[in-house]
């Protein structure tokens, strides 16, 4: 595989033989072999193993003397270097673990680690097509995808280090298309601007606006109902009630899949006010973007191929792994660039021997950038747009239904399908906040003690302190790791999130189980 001429090593203090900067090009073979070999043990197969921990917590001062965190003058033996190697994964969480419901990604697809594994291998960065000539190819093929998807047969985009920059590149643009002179002359060549969102949006709206120099005090707050969505009369008003306090609309967010309820906003209703007011709509999708695979549930996105943009994370719903984040625009106007674009002429050079429309780089604020399309490429390659739907079905069905559909992988006979939120509501101690619509399905877990006693004074202070001891006890013993919080008016509740690709009914009743078993004694 490497060629074994000349090496060039340095002695180290133990003897041992060790590839010097150069490279021994042997040593450093064995030395990924044996990495790799880690990597499969302690992440892909136990990470991924239901009778293995989620996590080994460790309290703060004992992980630091496990891992020996300081950077010292001299090197380590490979036998070190290894060793290092399988402690990091062993104290890690396993977001891969069957039992990981913490956040809104989980799992591990084998064809998207195959895409990060070339890709951190390959090290180079889409900016030109001289340097990457595959991603910048790949790239645009799936952003191509993922636009007509959305329901745009033409547009622009790029992949983004994460949601909440998709959505602020969102808030630049429209403030751009809005005002260009802003490029240069900045926050001079503005009037005060307004934008608004629900008050379930997510907090990257905020920091956008905070960040960009709107300030917080642009973003307006359109109230939601009692499931989460946008109110679009309340948008109307606040619209209005914007332009009557001297400040210039300029951009609505809508949000499809809200981060705790799993809310997915009225898209043509908003989009209508949009269109009567010439505001820019943006979706975020982040979370419930990847339902548009599915042709049984993608109506809860109707709407969305009126947005101006949206901001989708396959490495959530679909478990691309992260980081995988498009920002999609309906824009054929070169927006991205001229808004963006510097054209700096040492990487950008207008007389290079190729078509030089596909150096995309000045299209984006960074200048390096990751490559994020291979591991969804790859992924959709092996599974087809059919079973990324599947995947996405399945979802649905282990957290509303233990249907037909996942008999196979359940082992469940045709006589016992139920719902899982009929399952909750079955069992003792256990209270729905709401009917899920989405993945998202928010609960409490009710104690022993609490029980019956819904009408005494401190019901609700205390039972919003039973999730945090729950989450402390499961996570110290490594069984499970599920995410929790307040909401509104409502104390700490669950928010059980099914993402994770091989879930099976016997981790949902795990989940359940365990409650109560950590519970009993509350």
């Amino acid at each position: 595989m490497f060629s074994e001429s000349a090496p060039r090593t340095y002695l180290m203090a133990d003897s041992k033989l060790l590839p010097s900067p150069g490279g021994d090009p042997v040593a450093v073979e064995t030395l990924l072999q044996d990495v790799f070999g880690i990597v499969v043990d302690e992440a892909i197969r136990k990470g991924t193993s239901a009778s293995e921990k989620v996590c080994d917590w460790k309290e703060p001062e004992e992980l630091k003397q496990l891992l020996d965190l300081e950077l010292q003058s001299q090197g380590e033996s490979q036998e070190q270097i290894l060793e290092r190697c399988r402690a990091v994964i062993r104290y890690s969480v396993k977001t891969g673990h069957p039992r990981f419901f913490n956040q809104l990604f989980s799992g591990l697809d084998p064809h998207s680690l195959a895409g990060r594994i070339i890709t951190e291998s390959l090290n180079t960065s889409p900016y030109t097509y001289e340097i990457a000539p595959v991603f910048v190819l790949m790239e645009e093929e799936v952003l191509k995808k993922l636009r007509a998807l959305v329901g745009w047969s033409s547009g622009d985009g790029v992949f983004c280090p994460g949601g909440s920059i998709s959505n602020m590149y969102a808030i630049n643009l429209a403030r751009y298309q809005r005002y260009p002179d802003c490029k240069q002359r900045g926050l001079r060549a503005l009037p005060p601007l307004a934008l608004f969102t629900s008050k379930e949006c997510h907090y990257s709206i905020n920091k956008g606006a905070a960040f960009l120099g709107l300030g917080t005090d642009s973003v307006r707050v359109v109230k939601a109902d009692e499931r989460g969505k946008m109110i679009p009369e309340d948008l109307e008003r606040q619209i209005s009630l914007a332009e009557a306090e001297g400040a210039v609309p300029f951009l609505v967010s809508a949000t499809s899949g809200t981060t705790v309820l799993g809310a997915f906003d009225p898209l043509d209703a908003i989009a209508d006010v949009c269109q009567r007011h010439g505001l820019w709509l943006h979706v975020d999708a982040a979370w419930g973007g990847s339902v548009l695979l599915s042709q049984t549930h993608r109506h809860l996105l109707d709407g969305i191929q009126r947005a101006d943009s949206v901001a989708w994370n396959p490495h959530k719903l679909l478990a691309a792994g992260l980081q995988c984040s498009a920002l999609l625009l309906q824009d054929t106007s070169n927006l991205l660039k001229r808004c963006h674009g510097f054209q700096a002429n040492y990487l950008f050079q207008q007389d290079k021997f190729y078509d030089v429309a596909l150096d995309t780089g000045d299209k984006v604020v960074q200048c390096g950038r990751r490559v994020d399309c291979l591991k969804l490429w790859l992924m959709w390659k092996a599974q087809g747009g059919q079973g990324l739907e599947q995947r996405i079905d399945q979802a649905f069905a282990l957290a509303r239904l233990y249907g037909c559909l996942l008999l196979s992988t359940c082992n469940l006979s045709p006589s016992v399908p139920r719902y899982l939120v009929e399952e909750i509501k079955k069992r003792e101690g256990f209270e729905l906040v709401m009917e899920p619509e989405f993945v998202n399905v928010c609960f409490w877990f009710v104690p022993p003690s609490l029980r019956g006693k819904q009408a005494s004074p401190h019901y609700s202070q205390r039972l919003s302190q039973v999730a945090p001891v729950l989450k402390e006890r499961m996570v110290k013993e490594g069984s499970m790791m599920i995410g929790y919080q307040p909401h509104g008016t409502h104390g700490n509740f669950f928010r059980m999130v099914v993402a994770n690709p091989t879930l099976t009914c016997a981790d949902i009743d795990f989940l359940l189980n365990e409650l109560e078993r950590l519970g009993q004694d509350l």
